[in-house]
C-alpha cells in the first residue's frame, strides 16, 4: 500500500506561496492578501500562524534554508573524491537548476534582503543567515582543496571565496531579473556561472604554480 500524502497545513501553505509570489513580484509589492490567495487560505488563518507580513517573511527565510539545504545536500556534486571537483560540480549544478520561469530559479533570500536591509533588520538577518549558511557548505570544500594543495596565500580565504560565489550567483539573478524573459535571464545567469567557474580554476592553477616555484 501507498501512504497518501501528507495534508498541508495553512501555515505550510503560506510559506510555499511566500516562495513564488515573493520572487515573481518582490516583498514589497506581495500583501498579505496575495499570499492568502495563493495560499488558499483565509486572512483569519494567516494572522492565527503569523502577527504580521513581515514575520512571515523571516519564517519563509528560515523555511528557505531548510528547504534548499536539503536540496543541495542531496544533490550529487558531493560525489567526487577531489574537493576542487566537488566546488566546481557546485557550479556546474547551479548552472543544470537555472530552469523554468524567473521566479522558480532566483532567490526568495536575495529578493528580500535588497529590498528590507535598511527598513526591517529582522528579515535582513534571516536573509543574512540563509545566505551565509550555504556559503559556509562550499568554504568548507573550498578550504579542503587549498589544504589538499599546500595553497598557503594570504590575499584569499576559502571564507571570501565562499562568499564571491553567492555574491556572483545574486548578481547573476539581478541581470536575469533584468532581461526579463525566462529563456534570455537563464543564459545571462549561466554565462556568469561559467565565468565563475574559468574563476575558481585558474585561480587555483595560478596558485599551485605559485607554491611550486
Amino acid at each position: 500500500m501507498t501512504q497518501a500524502p501528507a495534508k498541508q497545513s495553512a501555515r505550510e501553505k503560506l510559506l510555499d506561496a511566500a516562495f513564488s509570489v515573493i520572487r515573481a513580484q518582490g516583498y514589497s509589492a506581495t500583501s498579505v492578501d496575495d499570499l492568502c490567495r495563493a495560499a488558499g487560505v483565509t486572512k483569519g488563518a494567516f494572522f492565527h500562524h503569523f502577527a504580521s507580513k513581515e514575520a512571515l517573511a523571516v519564517a519563509a527565510a528560515n523555511h528557505w534554508n531548510e528547504t534548499t539545504s536539503a536540496l543541495f545536500a542531496a544533490a550529487p556534486y558531493h560525489a567526487p573524491e577531489d574537493p576542487l571537483d566537488r566546488v566546481l560540480g557546485y557550479l556546474d549544478f547551479r548552472r543544470a537548476i537555472l530552469q523554468g520561469d524567473l521566479p522558480e530559479f532566483t532567490c526568495l533570500v536575495g529578493t528580500m534582503v535588497q529590498e528590507a536591509y535598511g527598513s526591517n533588520p529582522e528579515i535582513r538577518d534571516a536573509c543574512r543567515v540563509s545566505i551565509f549558511d550555504h556559503a559556509a557548505h562550499i568554504e568548507r570544500d573550498i578550504a579542503e582543496a587549498m589544504d589538499r594543495r599546500g595553497m598557503t596565500t594570504t590575499e584569499w580565504t576559502a571564507r571570501s571565496l565562499a562568499l564571491h560565489t553567492q555574491a556572483v550567483l545574486q548578481g547573476a539573478f539581478i541581470l536575469a531579473k533584468a532581461e526579463g524573459t525566462a529563456e534570455g535571464g537563464a543564459a545571462l545567469a549561466a554565462q556568469s556561472v561559467d565565468h565563475l567557474k574559468r574563476y575558481i580554476e585558474m585561480l587555483f592553477t595560478l596558485e599551485e604554480r605559485a607554491n611550486a616555484a
